[in-house]
Parts: structure tokens; sequence; C-alpha cells
């Protein structure tokens, strides 16, 4: 088997990048041998070293060609840059206790196929590695390539039951108010021009102005207490982002200055949070924007609303008590049931995890999640999913386009009837759907079938003529409209679905039966405290959707080590005063 070699070469502002194709070197003799040796008689080697014995060359290196040229030094090759990644993850090292480890860990050099004397390499290999995969798209590279493998080895299959949960990701770049986001946007894009093009700063700016105001963070001094003071503090950076961008933009400074990313997200962040307009004798009067409701200019929709000058992926969100600055993440698992005690007879796996913005809701990243699992061939015939995700419209489409049955509470009605238990609630109408009629429990036919839209959803509102209604005996049980009983009901899929779905929900079988979705909980859990998810490593949607996607496989890899090792996943920690109950009940 042939594998790519990568070695980086400074050349200028670029990189030579060059690949060439070797065989993979097989463990080599002294470092199994002392691998032997070391866990002799013990039950289980380590992570790396199960690794490459039993799912050998993991990640091939014709797998990464495409981020990579062929000439220059031989150097590294990706397929095992990527296994030391997922190593990485799975062990929640830093770039540089990484390479250390491959230096000194013989169980790592057992697994990419060093012999004793290797030195391993720099750890700055590794952020250019992550910055190639992503500049060509390959952040899904790993996490495909072991699924493709696990199902290969009969540890994975199609057509089961999977459950997916959603889980909060801080973001790398420090939390700012409006007030340092638009100082430390201008202070961004002075350094970025300064970087840039420094000849250019020095003849258009003072720069010893400047450098007193943003040579330093602007969240390292201590801002105004008073909100005129900010107020006054905010316009006057806003004054200085405007004077900077119109220097920018005069037709004597060098056109490709206005394409530098700093200078865009400068001026977004300004027009997000002032306006500009002109008064009697023309001048242009700078304002803060303020909510609608408190009588401002309103303020940008949370999606598109910036939060960083140093990320502008990341976004403020809220979800039930939590508020945080970052992104959201969906991790989607097989799941299989079992008696209390008993081996599985495969291990739960990640089949799919997800990255969005943290203002996207979760029923909006569905349609993604069975978009990335029917890539993969891994579609499940039942999904669990909690009550975030499901609407009428999800159960239906997914039922249709995936064949992928939905197992997730869904809204019990919310009519007066319903409520209170007490009358006809819309279940209890005969619909027609054929002849566009409804039938009331009282025996009476509609009088008016409409198809309408109504939010954006269509929609079809049946009435019942008030010259039935009003004499109708069952009246007050009915409604309490002087007119008579309207039902808006979904188009025909979506009803059914919603009153198939609400009819098995208030069945005891099916709430036993949803209490498998809880466990994807730990899969959250572990992915957290093992891999340190929680807080993201890199800035951008892009570099962190890899470092979950590396996450997922690293924690596939520890779940697999723990079943052919017969190993729980994790400890059950007693307290003391528990482990007193436990003596006395038992």
């Amino acid at each position: 088997m042939l594998i790519v070699d990568l070695v980086v070469i400074p050349w200028g502002s670029e990189c030579v990048v060059s690949m060439q194709p070797r065989p993979w070197p097989e463990p080599d003799p002294q470092v199994a041998a002392a691998i032997r040796a070391i866990y002799r008689g013990r039950r289980a080697v380590p992570l790396p070293v199960q690794v490459r014995d039993r799912l050998g060359e993991l990640f091939p290196d014709a797998a990464f060609a495409e981020a990579f040229g062929r000439a220059g030094k031989p150097g590294w090759s990706p397929g095992r840059l990527a296994l030391v990644t997922v190593l990485q993850k799975a062990a929640n090292l830093t770039d540089r206790q990484a390479a250390d480890e491959v230096r000194e860990n013989l169980a790592w050099k057992y697994a990419l196929g060093l012999d004793l004397e290797d030195p391993g390499f720099d750890h700055s290999v590794l952020p250019e590695f992550r910055s190639r995969v992503v500049a060509h798209g390959l952040e899904e590279r790993v996490l495909d390539l072991l699924l493709e493998r696990l199902t290969a080895l009969d540890l994975l299959t199609a057509d089961g039951s999977q459950r997916t949960d959603s889980t909060h990701i801080v973001s790398a770049v420090r939390d700012l108010n409006r007030l340092e986001l638009v100082g430390e946007s201008v202070r961004a894009a002075l350094n970025a021009l300064a970087a840039a093009c420094p000849d250019w700063v020095d003849q258009v700016l003072v720069v010893d102005d400047w450098s007193h105001r943003y040579g330093d963070r602007v969240d390292s001094w201590r801002l105004p207490t008073s909100k005129t003071k900010q107020d006054k503090l905010a316009l006057a950076y806003a004054q200085d982002g405007y004077t900077l961008l119109q220097a920018v933009y005069a037709p004597a400074s060098p056109g490709w200055l206005r394409e530098l990313p700093a200078v865009q997200t400068l001026r977004q962040v300004l027009v997000q949070n002032f306006t500009r307009t002109a008064d009697r004798v023309g001048r242009l009067r700078i304002r803060r924007r303020e909510r609608a409701e408190d009588g401002g200019d309103g303020l940008p929709p949370a999606p598109s609303r910036l939060a960083s000058p140093y990320d502008t992926d990341t976004r403020w969100s809220a979800k039930r008590e939590t508020f945080w600055n970052g992104y959201k993440l969906h991790v989607s698992e097989t799941c299989h049931p079992q008696a209390e005690g008993d081996r599985p007879g495969r291990p739960n796996l990640i089949t799919n995890v997800t990255t969005t913005c943290s203002t996207l809701p979760d029923s909006k990243a569905l349609s993604a999640i069975h978009q990335g699992l029917h890539r993969r061939h891994l579609l499940p015939a039942r999904h669990y999913l909690d009550s975030g995700y499901p609407s009428a419209e999800l159960i239906a489409s997914a039922a249709k386009t995936y064949g992928v049955a939905l197992v997730t509470p869904v809204l019990l009605d919310t009519s007066r009837q319903a409520k209170a238990r007490q009358g006809f609630a819309a279940h209890d109408f005969t619909i027609d759907w054929e002849n566009n009629k409804a039938l009331c429990p009282a025996g009476k036919t509609s009088a008016t079938w409409n198809d309408v839209v109504q939010e954006g959803v269509a929609k079809t509102v049946v009435s019942f003529a008030a010259l039935d209604c009003i004499p109708c005996p069952v009246k007050e049980r009915c409604t309490s409209s002087r007119q008579g009983r309207r039902l808006s009901l979904y188009p025909w899929e979506l009803t059914e679905a919603i009153r198939a779905a609400r009819a098995r929900q208030r069945d005891g079988t099916w709430q036993r039966d949803y209490a498998l979705r809880a466990g994807v909980e730990g899969t959250v859990r572990q992915a957290t405290h093992t891999t340190g998810l929680r807080r993201a490593r890199y800035r951008g949607l892009a570099k962190t959707h890899l470092d979950h996607t590396t996450s997922a496989a690293a924690l596939n890899l520890i779940r697999l080590h723990a079943w052919w090792n017969g190993h729980p996943l994790d400890r059950v920690n007693h307290s003391h005063l528990a482990r007193l109950q436990l003596s006395l009940t038992a």
C-alpha cells in the first residue's frame, strides 16, 4: 500500500508541501518486542496498540492526497498525522504533548510504525496539517474512513436505532460586550492593515495617536461605569472606525486593502451597531442602535449579529438557563437495547456530528443530520430525538424522504377542549381528505374547505355552518364562538402523522421505548469530559467542526477499546455515604 508524505518548506508568504509515495512501515520489531514484554499477562494492551492490531492502516494517505502537492522533500505522511490527531483527542493532549508522545511513547510508535530512534516531528506540523484539511473541505474525512472500516468489520450496521442530542460549545475567543466589540474591531482592523501594508499606515495615519488608544486590548483597562460615558466612548470608537474606513476606501489607497477580512468585519460591526444620518447643515451624526422595543432603530437578528472580530462564525445564544457565545454540536450514535449486565452485541458508536451556529434551532439541523447519515449509508430505521427537534413537518418529511421513523415527543393539542379534557378537540372530528369534507361528533358536515397559508405554513381551514352549530345540543362542549366551529388543519400527511404520534405518546409502551434516548446524555458527557469539547480549541466553524469529527473518531476508538476488552465505559463513583446506604440495604 502506498502512502503520501508531507513536508512544509517556508517560501516567501506560501508553503511548498510535498508528497512522496512509499509503503507504510510495519511495527518495528524492537518496539513490538518491548510492547509484548511490558504488557505480557495483562488483560488489555493500550489503545494505540489495539487500534493498529485490529484496524491496521486506518487512514490511507491517498484519502488526503488532494490537499497536498508532490514537489519537495519527503516528510511525515498525512495519514499518520490523522491518526496522531485522533489519538491526541483521545488523550486530550496539546499539539506539543502529542508530538512528545510520538517521540517517547512506545505504544504510539507501534501504532505509527516508527522505530526506537525515530525523532518524530515538530509540533507545528499538526496545525499546518489541520489548516490544509480545512482548506480543502476534508473535515469529515477521518470520521468517514473510520466508519467505513467499522462497517466492513460488521461492528456498525444501518437500519437499526440511533439517537441524537445537542449541546453548546463555547468559542475560543473572549466574550465581548457591544462596547468592547466596536473598539476591538477597530483595533483588529488596524493591526491587519499594519501587518499587510505598514508603509500605507505610516503615511495615512498618525501612528502615535492611534497606538495610544488601540495599542492594548480594549478589555485590558477599566471601562466607564456610567451609561453616559459608555455611550460617549462607543461613539468615539465608531468615529475612529468610520475615519479608518474612509482612509481605506480613498481613491489613492490600494484597492486590495478593502478586501482584508478585518476591514470587512469592521464595516459589518459598524453597520450593526450604529446609524449615520445627516443633520440640517449636512453633517453626519453617529448614533448607537438600540432595540426597537426600547424606541431605537432596532438591532440585527441574532443569527447575523457578529460577536467577535476574531471569529465571525461565533454567536451569542440562549437555551433554557444556558447563555453562551459559540456554536452548537449535534451528536448521533447507535443505540442497542440490552438487559442490565449483558454485554452488547455491538458497541454504541457515533455515526455523525453536525456543528452549527449556536442560534440555529435544533429542528433546523435535523435535515443536515439525516443528509450526513444518508451520505455514509447509515440511516437508521428509528431515530430517537428529544423535544427540541420534532415538528409535524419533520416527522412527515423524515418518513417520506429517508424512510426514518422519528421517535420523539410531539406537541400535544393546545386547544381549550384538549387542555380541559372536556368537549370535542380536533382529533374527535372525522376528516374526509378525498372529498374535502369534515364530520363533527354530532354528525354535521362542514360547510367550507379553504386552503390558506398561516405564518408561512400551508394549512386548511374547515368551517361548519352557524345554522348547524348554534342549535346543536352539544355546542357548549364544542365551541364558544357565536358562529360555527372552525378547524385549522395541516396537510393530510402531516395531520395523520400528528394524530398517530400523539396516540402513541399516550401509550405506556412508548414511554418505556423512548427511555432508550436518555443514553445519549452519557455520550455528551463523555465527549465534554474526555476530549474537552465544551470549549472550542480553534476559531471558525470549519476548524471547530474538524475538531468535533476527530473527537468523534477518538470516542469511537475509546468505546471499541472498552468493548474489545470487556470493560465498562465509565466508572460509577459512590460517596462514603452512598456506600453505607448500599451496605445497609443489601
